[in-house]
């Protein structure tokens, strides 16, 4: 049996939907982070024994198996072989669980785990042609299924979360990304690439293009509420549509490091649940209690939580349930600031999160992400 461990971890800048990254293709985006990998660590491509990547929206150009069309256009050899999966908005990180079970099991003794998407080339929901219509009638005879954001509502019912609530996460989320960036937070996890700007002329993108340094909370108050007439959930304190991808190189502890490669962190607890697919933005809760039980860690334990912010409800009903502490939950922001890239944004919480126990030097990583039709994801790390 071998112990998986992580290599190296990056990711593209997040880009706005229709903003800096808009002509990249998917395919092409997540090569370049492939080769980046490989850059960063000089490991000899053949070795790579599979590449495991997410993708919620596989159509169009992010059909036809996009972790494998981005392989045949990368450095990798093409007898590397690669597979994209959908677990929604937990999708990278599933990918990272399948790529470090595979290597845990003796399979492999190195992979790329990962995942991308374009928001603004392949649409949300274009995969269904656009809404529930297109879904199987008998389910909504068991099941009340509802957009997420009507789940988003719920949370803040059942929590008793008001406006001002949510849009003061929302806030702090800005101002934590836009401190993060102005400290160099993240130059190194970071992939500079060549964008647009809104005049089509070329530069460099170095930042999360969401970002706003100068974000103002009386303006966020007096945005329109985005799925109820009198809700609370607005475009202000809810994750943004983005393009990014993120990649990480995951191998046997003992194998990477007779090739001279640094284990970087180790996994204690892999997990996946389901519950409610209606409500079923809370099955963070559940989750984290269950990887937090198998790494024999409470959440007082964990220096640094990454938790999806799909919508500022779920983070503050995780924040209550749980009780982290406020200043450890998301420290440098999260998707309500940067975005949110569906099937990347697994992989990119899991390089924030590597980088942040590094520079602060933490030991303990929590990662969580709320999926549609009610199931979630979690991970602990320990940084070695």
């Amino acid at each position: 049996m071998g112990e998986p461990v992580i290599l190296e971890a990056v990711r593209t800048p997040i880009g706005k939907r229709n903003g800096a990254l808009r002509a990249w293709r998917p395919d092409a985006l997540y090569a370049r982070v492939l080769d980046a990998l490989l850059e960063r660590t000089g490991i000899d491509p053949a070795l790579i024994g599979d590449v495991v990547t997410g993708c919620v929206t596989q159509v169009g150009e992010q059909g036809a198996n996009v972790g494998r069309l981005a392989v045949l256009l990368s450095r990798l050899p093409r007898e590397v072989p690669a597979v994209t999966l959908n677990r929604m908005c937990g999708s990278s990180q599933q990918a990272i669980h399948f790529a470090a079970q595979a290597i845990a099991a003796g399979d492999l003794d190195f992979a790329i785990a990962g995942g991308v998407e374009s928001m603004t080339r392949v649409p949300m929901f274009s995969d269904i042609g656009g809404g529930f219509s297109t879904l199987n009638p008998a389910l909504f005879g068991r099941y009340e299924l509802v957009h997420q954001g009507e789940s988003a509502e719920r949370i803040a019912e059942r929590y008793g979360f008001c406006r001002e609530e949510l849009d003061e996460w929302g806030y702090l989320s800005h101002k934590r990304a836009a401190r993060a960036e102005r400290e160099g937070r993240f130059l190194r996890q970071m992939l500079p690439l060549e964008g647009l700007d809104p005049e089509g002329r070329p530069f460099l993108l170095t930042r999360d293009e969401g970002v706003r340094p100068d974000v103002d909370y009386e303006k966020m108050l007096s945005l329109k509420p985005a799925f109820r007439e009198n809700g609370v959930v607005t475009a202000g304190n809810s994750s943004q549509v983005s393009d990014g991808a993120a990649a990480v190189l995951l191998g046997d502890r003992e194998k990477a490091q007779a090739l001279g490669l640094k284990p970087r962190a180790r996994f204690l607890a892999r997990v996946v649940v389901a519950g409610d697919p209606t409500l079923q933005l809370l099955e963070v809760i559940p989750a984290a209690k269950r990887a937090l039980e198998r790494a024999r860690l409470s959440i007082r334990d964990i220096d640094v939580v990454e938790v999806n912010e799909a919508f500022a409800s779920v983070v503050l009903a995780f924040l209550r349930e749980l009780g982290p502490d406020p200043e450890r939950l998301n420290p440098n922001g999260g998707a309500i600031a940067h975005g949110h890239p569906l099937g990347a944004t697994g992989a990119i919480l899991m390089t924030k999160l590597l980088h942040e126990l590094e520079r602060t030097d933490g030991e303990f990583g929590l990662q969580v992400m709320c999926i549609g039709h009610g199931q979630a994801t979690a991970t602990v790390i320990q940084r070695i």
